[in-house]
């Protein structure tokens, strides 16, 4: 019994030092990351234990398991001191390769933390150093990530309604253009796709994942990267072909989410001779014979005139030249000019609605009135004087809709 006993304490103490030994050596990594990247200004974050991580996992059960991405990370749901928190595991065989896990999750961490206080990213509470690889640790408030067919559940589940996409492209265009414009230095984020969207129960979406991102030198718009790095499908092709990484690069990604969203398709289609075809050539190939896009949704949900201005959005996010291709600001503006517009749209029919209800009323009031008269001019002086005396009032205005009330965007079309 006693030699059992000093045995698991062996084990303990041993286990106890290898977290101290993986502590210093991500802290030392870390320290040197975050000082290089918070220019002066301090982002604070929490360090949870390996002790917590581990009784909030249960010692990284699958059965807590939220999330496993392919690209080489674990979402758990776990509870410490009480609070509920999303905690996530980077894995060593992901889609980084040659020793490059501990420098993209160093820098999921640091951009992470920058960003937290921004409301349309993932907000990262704290993170454990006591492993090979950090765990974070970020809020939780019962998020879920979208699939690769831009919804919530799995792949043949229905899509969401239209409104709830058009919301979703619109809160990550202001994510992303919070990282072009927001910094002295432009953040590209390099890995913008449905997986590092996650939506809440109030239809709040948040962008996450900053493992592939790239902070450029100030006062530089692009970066020449040795290596090519992305998810297949929404990589921009001048990046992939050049190593050339910019701004547009993001821009040409959430155009491709963006098709994603409005059709409920993959990136990457198989047609029926069982070959893959891109979402986008597929796009482009029925506007070249003229034939109409399928989008995806329930048909009593669908918006015929903003998915038409949607998609041609998303085309011209995924121009063949970044020359040709809109910055994230102006997209996200055109994107909430879109969104408005059907609640100016709405609006302004139930207010036309409203005053045709008035003006049928006061014709048959006024038909009414005249067969009344024609009615009195046939009767008794007696009956005719009383009805007059009785019913004089001054007469009822029916107001027009006023001119206002007609949609700003006069581009739109239904």
């Amino acid at each position: 019994m006693r030699c059992w006993r000093r045995k698991k304490k062996k084990e303990k103490e041993k286990e106890k030092e290898k977290g101290r030994k993986c502590f210093l050596k991500n802290g030392s990594t870390f320290l040197e990351q975050l000082i290089a990247d918070c220019n002066g200004i301090s982002n604070p974050i929490r360090m949870f234990s390996s002790d917590q991580i581990f009784k909030a996992t249960d010692h990284f059960d699958p059965t807590c398991s939220l999330l496993v991405d392919p690209s080489g990370s674990i979402w758990y749901e776990g509870a410490i001191n009480g609070r509920s928190y999303s905690i996530k595991k980077f894995t060593v065989t992901g889609q980084v390769v040659g020793g490059e896990e501990e420098r993209t999750s160093y820098n999921d961490i640091v951009l992470s933390a920058r960003v937290s206080n921004h409301i349309g990213f993932f907000k990262l509470i704290g993170c454990c150093l006591e492993f090979p690889l950090p765990v974070m640790v970020f809020e939780d408030l019962e998020y879920r990530a979208l699939n690769v067919r831009g919804s919530l559940g799995s792949e043949d589940a229905p899509l969401l309604p239209w409104s709830v996409r058009l919301k979703i492209a619109k809160e990550v265009a202001v994510a992303i253009t919070y990282l072009h414009t927001a910094f002295p230095r432009i953040i590209i984020h390099r890995d913008i796709k449905p997986r590092n969207v996650f939506l809440g129960k109030n239809g709040t979406a948040k962008l996450t994942d900053f493992s592939l991102a790239v902070t450029l030198p100030e006062g530089k718009s692009w970066s020449e990267e040795d290596g090519v790095i992305g998810t297949y499908g929404y990589a921009d092709p001048i990046y992939c072909s050049t190593g050339i990484l910019t701004e547009y690069s993001d821009v040409y990604s959430f155009g491709i989410l963006m098709l994603v969203l409005l059709m409920g398709k993959r990136p990457n289609i198989i047609n029926n001779n069982r070959y893959s075809t891109s979402l986008l050539e597929h796009v482009k190939d029925l506007k070249e014979r003229g034939e109409p896009v399928e989008f995806g949704g329930d048909s009593n949900n669908m918006r015929p005139g903003q998915m038409n201005m949607f998609l041609d959005l998303a085309l011209r996010c995924c121009e063949e030249r970044n020359e040709d291709r809109p910055k994230m600001i102006f997209v996200a503006k055109q994107i909430k000019l879109i969104e408005q517009a059907s609640v100016r749209l709405s609006l302004t029919q139930r207010r036309w609605s409203a005053g045709e209800g008035r003006r049928r009323r006061a014709r048959r009031e006024n038909a009414s009135s005249k067969t009344e008269a024609c009615f009195l001019r046939n009767s008794s002086p007696t009956v005719t004087a009383y009805r007059t005396l009785s019913e004089c009032s001054l007469p009822i205005k029916y107001p027009r809709p006023p001119i206002t009330s007609i949609p700003s965007v006069i581009f739109l079309r239904f």
